[in-house]
């Protein structure tokens, strides 16, 4: 799988998955630890931890995870089981599903917002 590296970060004490800029994946993206997303997915991710979709990073297909920053582009569907935050490069065409957002001005979101609360999830 080339551009993508798995490694141990020495700080948070845990696993994470990165995605380079000029790599592509066409499929579907499984795991259980945070993604670092500096390249393209043309599929659905499912992620288990955080995912970060870097300013170069882009997405056609829907994203679900536990929490996200998106600095990106998403042409699809995002559902956050915590906190969404989006920065002031982000871009999404599509509805959101969360607990929380954050959104620095001048990102872009075209689509519904559902917001969940915690006595309903």
């Amino acid at each position: 799988m080339m551009g993508i590296k798995h490694k141990e970060e020495a700080s948070s004490g845990g696993l994470h998955n990165a995605l380079a800029v000029g790599s592509t994946i066409k499929g579907n993206v499984i795991t259980d630890a945070d993604f670092r997303l500096d390249g393209r997915v043309e599929g659905d991710i499912l992620c288990g931890g955080k995912i970060v979709v870097g300013p170069k990073g882009s997405v056609v297909g829907n994203v679900t995870s536990e929490n996200a920053e998106i600095m990106g582009e998403i042409d699809g569907c995002v559902k956050v089981n915590g906190k969404l935050v989006l920065k002031s490069t982000a871009r999404i065409e599509g509805d959101i599903c969360l607990k929380l957002i954050e959104i620095e001005p001048n990102a872009r979101f075209n689509g519904k917002c559902i917001m969940v609360c915690e006595e309903n999830l």
